[in-house]
């Protein structure tokens, strides 16, 4: 193959659109070209390799074994580009460009309010867009080169990463008003043992951190209950169903307003999560990611 036929990046967002969606009307809708130009688009890329890419019929369309391994060397390809095009917008002044964050949910209502009102007023022309989700759904995006960044709690296993742990988030006991560990300021983790524990459903990494930084394990509980937020499960303890963990930024941003439900500390020291930052290892931007970690701690520790 030639230098001058060689393929375009267009091309391979086309192949790597057709690989997502399995489909090419939808795959030309997600590139906003017509079909037909998509169509000629991936044919085009097939006629420069030599090779076929695609199976086509009239039901399905399915890649070749080479068009799965071309589509992912495309996809690390297009990544690398936006890569560097991102570092170039930043190289002039870091935050000036644009930045794609994934945060998990249960640090995103309690942190990012302070963040954008910050980031706002200090770096005006920053464009940060911000996806909210499981911590191995934004894995996934990261990989993907779908996010930048992720916030989220440490560890969380991931090849091909990098993480810069920021803050020590403290975990604290919630009770309703009448149990038994509702009136001790102080109490022991053995304790929580036979308890019925309160956790947020699987896929929430805060039940795994929070279940490990008491060293209790899913036996050592029983949990009436699972519930897809924090603020249902403080309801739950304000309606006397159980007891739950609460982390120290929930508290901070004021979750129990409104409730009657006591609060215990406990007596062993880093019965806590650890709030950080990930990106992918192979990132150029690597230098401006660490700037956005010192802005989030300025911005947890407070005014």
């Amino acid at each position: 193959m030639s230098m001058s036929r060689q393929p375009t990046l267009k091309q391979l967002r086309y192949l790597c659109a057709v690989a997502e969606y399995a489909h090419f009307g939808q795959a030309a809708k997600a590139c906003h070209v017509s079909q037909s130009t998509l169509s000629a688009g991936i044919l085009e890329l097939e006629d420069t390799l030599g090779v076929s890419l695609v199976e086509r019929n009239n039901r399905q369309v399915l890649l070749t074994t080479l068009g799965e391994d071309v589509v992912r060397r495309s996809q690390d390809l297009l990544r690398d580009v936006e890569d560097l095009v991102t570092l170039c917008d930043a190289a002039a002044e870091p935050f000036s460009g644009k930045m794609r964050l994934g945060v998990i949910p249960t640090v995103a209502p309690f942190i990012l309010p302070r963040l954008l009102n910050r980031l706002r007023e200090q770096h005006p022309a920053f464009q940060l867009f911000i996806r909210e989700d499981l911590s191995q759904h934004l894995v996934t995006a990261l990989h993907h080169g779908e996010l930048d960044v992720l916030l989220l709690a440490l560890p969380f296993p991931a090849e091909g990463v990098e993480t810069m742990p920021l803050f020590s988030d403290e975990f604290l006991l919630a009770s309703p008003p009448g149990h038994v560990l509702a009136g001790q300021p102080v109490v022991r983790t053995a304790q929580l043992k036979g308890e019925g524990l309160l956790l947020l459903e699987d896929g929430h990494c805060l039940r795994e951190h929070a279940l490990e930084a008491c060293k209790l394990r899913d036996s050592d509980v029983s949990v009436p209950y699972q519930a897809t937020s924090l603020n249902t499960i403080v309801q739950m303890v304000a309606n006397g169903i159980g007891i739950t963990l609460l982390p120290r930024m929930a508290l901070d941003a004021h979750i129990l307003s409104g409730t009657n439900v006591c609060i215990s500390e406990f007596s062993e020291r880093n019965v806590a999560r650890s709030i950080g930052l990930m990106w992918r290892r192979k990132t150029p931007r690597r230098a401006e990611f660490r700037l956005l970690g010192d802005f989030v701690s300025r911005c947890h520790a407070g005014p």
